[in-house]
């Protein structure tokens, strides 16, 4: 698992957190193993269908389970290309059907109103600050769909507000440029020239090392230290109990789907992998897409009732021609 860990990281270039996500399911599936008198390298394929009968009577919702098998099918290809096993146990299993768990988002309404509360004024100097980054932080969640670990490691140098977009680091060190609106610019900007300054002068303090460390980080707390992700949860949280950083991300999505953006576009803002990970969000703008059909489809047009009774398509009707 050791050398597993040292290929994901200098290998595949994953993320400390996600190296640590895989490591916590392959000690899951290694403990569940054990408690079947086996061990990981002589699993079999009836292991991992016990392993998964087991996490769904225990109440595992099927993306976390078809994510830990994603995980037991990446290690034992590992194993299976360094010659270590001679048969994967992962093959032929069925993954659990998580493409039906649709993503939640708020309606528009609910994100305009968290985002107005979070930039109500304040009069003393440092909840001004505050202010001001929280608006910026929310405004840049919804604006440009950034996942919370996209959002905590970004630098100063990473936004470029002339050019009206952000430079993003995402799953797999996988850069893109992200596009940002007019709203989210502004509060950026307020948030560097006027709270930034405040906060970033609490950290010179602190140790030099440290201080020169986090001097770049875009976003500092009250210590002048770079926000945590658990913090981040815990501001969207306050900002609207319904809401995650997640959930933000969704809403970015579905309401860009829902007024008319194609799903590459925002496959690419979203930086998803695969467009099948943003087909999903085809089911929760199925509104638009019906709206879409009747305007431009030659058949999709609502059926009208003539003075005769007859019923006739609307397309039909204006040009005189046969229906079918």
């Amino acid at each position: 698992m050791q050398d597993y860990q040292s290929y994901l990281r200098v290998e595949k270039g994953l993320r400390p957190l996600t190296c640590e996500a895989y490591d916590g399911d392959l000690k899951t599936f290694a403990e569940f193993i054990e408690g079947r008198e086996g061990v990981l390298l002589t699993a079999a394929q009836h292991d991992v269908s016990a392993f998964l009968e087991h996490l769904k009577a225990h109440g595992i919702d099927s993306r976390s389970s078809a994510r830990k098998l994603s995980c037991l099918r990446g290690f034992y290809k590992w194993l299976l290309l360094d010659r270590r096993i001679h048969h994967d146990p992962t093959v032929n299993i069925e993954s659990p059907q998580a493409w039906k768990v649709l993503p939640k988002s708020l309606a528009e309404p609910e994100v305009a109103e968290m985002l107005e509360r979070a930039g109500m004024a304040a009069s003393h100097p440092q909840a001004k600050a505050t202010a001001m980054r929280d608006r910026a932080i929310l405004e840049l969640l919804y604006a440009g769909g950034l996942r919370v670990s996209e959002v905590t490691a970004l630098s100063t140098g990473d936004l470029a507000l002339d050019a009206g977009r952000v430079h993003v680091r995402g799953k797999g060190d996988k850069e893109r440029i992200v596009p940002l609106g007019r709203i989210a610019l502004e509060a950026l900007d307020t948030y560097l020239r006027q709270g930034r300054p405040h906060l970033a002068r609490i950290s010179s303090g602190r140790k030099a090392n440290a201080a020169r460390q986090d001097a770049t980080r875009l976003f500092l707390s009250l210590r002048g230290m770079p926000l945590t992700r658990q913090w981040i949860w815990y501001l969207v949280k306050r900002a609207n109990g319904d809401a995650s950083p997640h959930r933000l991300r969704h809403s970015c999505a579905t309401h860009m789907v829902e007024h008319g953006a194609d799903l590459r576009s925002v496959q690419t803002l979203l930086g998803h992998a695969d467009i099948s990970t943003t087909q999903v969000y085809t089911h929760v703008a199925l509104g638009h897409l019906k709206a879409v059909h009747r305007a431009h489809h030659p058949r999709g047009a609502r059926r009208v009732v003539s003075s005769d009774s007859e019923s006739i398509p609307e397309a039909a009707s204006d040009s005189g021609e046969e229906t079918a």
